[in-house]
């Protein structure tokens, strides 16, 4: 059973060069990733608010963790899907999905980061 109002409770998104992909997602979203070492795992935290909605989650580097483009996918909530697509590309980064309807629930689009992940975005608009 889960026990809060949305399935997931926190990701990790693992990279191979943890400066790029800091670099990287800081430029993409716009805002600052907070670095942090917690044991052998270096990681670079996204802004969240425990008692908000949603998930929180880092970047991480430690053994064991391999980005990868067939797993799973993580879905960031954006404001500008075409907008973020274009920083995504700037940075290094690639469109694999264009911006695409998904009817009453809005739209998504899929890219690959500097660490090939298969990352994901999602707006209403």
């Amino acid at each position: 059973m889960i026990e809060q109002n949305n399935a997931v409770g926190w990701f990790e998104i693992p990279v191979h060069d943890l400066k790029r992909a800091q670099a990287f997602y800081e430029h993409v979203f716009g805002t600052p990733l907070q670095p942090l070492q917690m044991g052998p795992a270096d990681m670079a935290m996204f802004p969240s608010k425990p008692e908000g909605p949603g998930a929180g989650g880092c970047l991480i580097k430690t053994e064991g963790y391999t980005p990868s483009f067939d797993g799973s996918v993580v879905y960031f909530s954006v404001a500008d899907i075409e907008g973020t697509l274009t920083r995504v590309t700037a940075k290094g980064g690639a469109t694999v999905v264009p911006k695409m309807s998904i009817g009453d629930f809005g739209f998504i689009a899929h890219f690959k980061d500097t660490e090939g992940n298969r990352v994901a975005l999602h707006a209403m608009n």
